[in-house]
């Protein structure tokens, strides 16, 4: 209930100074301080509470990149960059467009796939996939890993052996609920150490296993896996603004939502 009270404040919070001091149309796209004439301090305001808030429900940073990454491909210790505003809500909302996010069971072919289509190149693929560095997931996401791989009640084969038993001891075959740190040890660190676990074969998600199965992806998880993540905030920051600018609505081709589940 606490995370989701934090959640629902900062999410209020964001939504309403958006509404509130979004100047007229910016037909050009997003900018570097789209907000400086009309409230200068407004970056430093979010960054403040949103930090406040993280600091007191670390699960938020997963939360909110998450959110951020669903936003863009429908329609924080860590690293920092400036991030181009203006981006305005769509005035069409459709489950169904949800299909079109990465499964966290494809395999790279697909994912390589699902990322072109959005101008994604595949370094933007591995280096996004690191944001699982922070957060937590169900059972119910690894259950097919770990209990009927194959339809056979096998197992994942590209697990490692001995990461299996501890993944079962959390995850029983019908449990929906329980819930797993997506990087052990580190879950509240955003660092370097998802591709240390990646590389060990020890990946939560069949998605993240996949990275291993292509000389790309496979080599940028071993550079940041033995050289503690030498490259790795830095191209966590492009590649995150590059998403940013994914399907961009400016002026008026979109609103700032009042509530965020529905269209004005």
């Amino acid at each position: 209930m606490a995370y989701q009270k934090n959640f629902s404040l900062l999410l209020f919070l964001l939504l309403h100074l958006a509404f509130i001091l979004t100047p007229n149309a910016n037909a050009d796209g997003l900018e570097l301080g789209f907000y400086k004439k009309t409230c200068p301090t407004v970056e430093t305001i979010v960054q403040k509470i949103t930090a406040a808030k993280i600091s007191s429900a670390p699960s938020l940073a997963a939360a909110l990149l998450r959110l951020h990454f669903h936003d863009c491909f429908v329609r924080i210790k860590g690293p920092y960059w400036p991030v181009p505003l203006g981006r305005r809500d769509g005035r069409v909302s459709i489950a169904n467009e949800s299909l079109t996010l990465p499964p966290f069971d494809n395999n790279i072919d697909k994912l390589k796939a699902i990322f072109a289509s959005k101008g994604l190149s595949v370094k933007d693929l591995v280096v996004l996939s690191g944001g699982h560095t922070v957060g937590i997931s169900h059972c119910s996401t690894i259950a097919s890993r770990l209990y009927n791989f194959t339809g056979k009640g096998d197992t994942d084969p590209s697990l490692d052996d001995e990461y299996v038993p501890y993944l079962k001891s959390k995850c029983k075959p019908t449990d929906t609920t329980s819930l797993l740190e997506m990087d052990p040890g580190s879950v509240k660190t955003f660092d370097e150490s998802y591709y240390t676990n990646v590389l060990k074969r020890r990946g939560l998600f069949g998605s993240d296993a996949a990275l291993l199965t292509d000389y790309e992806t496979r080599a940028y998880v071993k550079q940041q896996a033995q050289t503690q993540g030498s490259t790795f905030f830095k191209d966590f920051q492009e590649s995150m603004v590059k998403m940013g600018r994914i399907g961009v609505l400016t002026g008026s081709a979109g609103e700032i939502r009042r509530h965020c589940n529905s269209i004005n």
